[in-house]
């Protein structure tokens, strides 16, 4: 990782089976039921595909929105997914990783230890920077609210529901 690259990184574990969360996660219309900062899914082409793109349109500062573009480049099924965007500027380079690690509880049920990074270079020079290390404590919140409402979509869901059918 370059030196001027800011990475972002939590951890959660959800108590829920790891194929329901990667059918939510493989979904890109439904980023905007569990992704904090997503207000809608503006275009979507369903499961997600190496090379395909889906566009949000995000919140980023107080009242402030853009418009994003992700490029979705690894899958590697149950285990990891990488997107990349544009249109965080002046944040640049922006890739995305979900990491997932099977768990089985003491009590033999499944869940998940979720990984949500984000790695990206901060614009602007040392102003870029400042304004960069004043908004990691609220990218690290964001991604723990993103988890934490991915978890209980699946549970509302039904945990034990099959496959779901994305449009």
């Amino acid at each position: 990782m370059a030196s001027d690259t800011t990475e972002v990184t939590e951890r959660a574990v959800l108590a829920v089976p790891l194929t329901r969360v990667w059918d939510v996660v493989s979904a890109t219309d439904r980023y905007a039921e569990w992704v904090d900062g997503v207000l809608e899914v503006t275009a979507h082409h369903g499961l997600a595909e190496v090379g395909r793109t889906y566009c949000e349109r995000n919140r980023t500062v107080g009242p402030l929105t853009t418009r994003s573009t992700w490029t979705v480049r690894v899958i590697d099924p149950l285990r990891r997914r990488v997107d990349t965007a544009t249109g965080f500027d002046p944040m640049y380079e922006l890739t995305n990783i979900f990491e997932f690690r099977r768990l089985t509880f003491d009590d033999g049920t499944e869940g998940v230890e979720m990984t949500y990074t984000v790695r990206y270079r901060p614009g602007l020079g040392i102003v870029g920077r400042a304004v960069d290390r004043l908004q990691q404590p609220g990218l690290r919140k964001a991604f723990r609210t993103s988890m934490r409402n991915l978890e209980d979509l699946v549970v509302a869901e039904g945990i034990l529901a099959g496959p779901t059918e994305h449009a």
